[in-house]
């Protein structure tokens, strides 16, 4: 890999519009993610923090800029959504297990329907995600059997089955009590360390401050700040300065 390739960002936001009919969500927004950044989305609800996140994905298509993740180009008409879809995972608040299957299957069904994986590797690497994740006895297992943070948990192991290049999480801890929120935060730490790019949208501001190389605050629809963590300790507007007040 070139140095050119190497320096460019992995995400790029640029000018975003997005509405729902009348009413405008995101206005102009514009961020970069570079390779192995953890990029973290701050707000109050509706601040227009997981549309954007899901702009990233094109499970919303925006009415104005440019996207591009990966290299590819979000905002083309003609993006191939599958080869998007590859190199980007994103994981919800819900999180949306097959009751029906054991954990280890839900975990090798894109593997081997998208990658057509064989099914001694699928298994292989369905283990692996689940010891990454710290649920490394829980493959046969299912989802009914596992709390709500274990349940995340696997959730975070499907999404890292499919080996992407960058993790998009939106409110992954929203629905959970603070114990359980504890052990899915410790996972996403986990990967920050081993260097995933992900984009975070979180209320849990310690969090945020502890483990984004950028934060992002917005606020009705636009950015109001973005740097380092530290931007909590000395907010420069004071949209951010009574956020930080509530929130801290």
């Amino acid at each position: 890999m070139n140095n050119a390739t190497e320096n460019k960002p992995v995400i790029v936001l640029r000018d975003v519009e997005k509405s729902f009919g009348q009413v405008k969500v995101l206005h102009g927004v514009s961020f970069e993610v570079q390779r192995g950044q953890v990029t973290v989305l701050i707000g109050r609800s509706g601040s227009g923090k997981s549309t954007a996140l899901r702009c990233i994905d094109r499970l919303e298509t925006v009415n104005a800029g440019y996207i591009e993740v990966c290299g590819h180009v979000v905002t083309d008409p003609a993006l191939e959504l599958r080869k998007l879809r590859l190199d980007v995972g994103i994981v919800f608040q819900s999180y949306n297990l097959f009751p029906h299957l054991t954990i280890g299957q839900n975990i090798m069904l894109a593997p081997r329907s998208v990658k057509n994986l064989p099914k001694t590797e699928t298994v292989e690497l369905a283990r692996a995600c689940l010891e990454q994740v710290g649920l490394g006895d829980k493959f046969d297992a299912y989802p009914e059997q596992l709390s709500g943070g274990q349940q995340q948990r696997a959730a975070i192991a499907r999404s890292l089955a499919m080996q992407p290049k960058v993790m998009l999480f939106d409110e992954v801890t929203s629905a959970l009590d603070p114990e359980l929120t504890g052990e899915v935060l410790k996972v996403i730490e986990r990967l920050a360390a081993g260097g995933m790019t992900m984009v975070i949208v979180t209320h849990e501001m310690n969090f945020a401050r502890r483990i984004a190389d950028q934060l992002v605050f917005m606020h009705q629809g636009k950015i109001w700040e973005k740097g380092p963590g530290a931007i909590l300790d000395a907010p420069q507007t004071p949209e951010l300065q009574r956020f930080a007040a509530q929130e801290l």
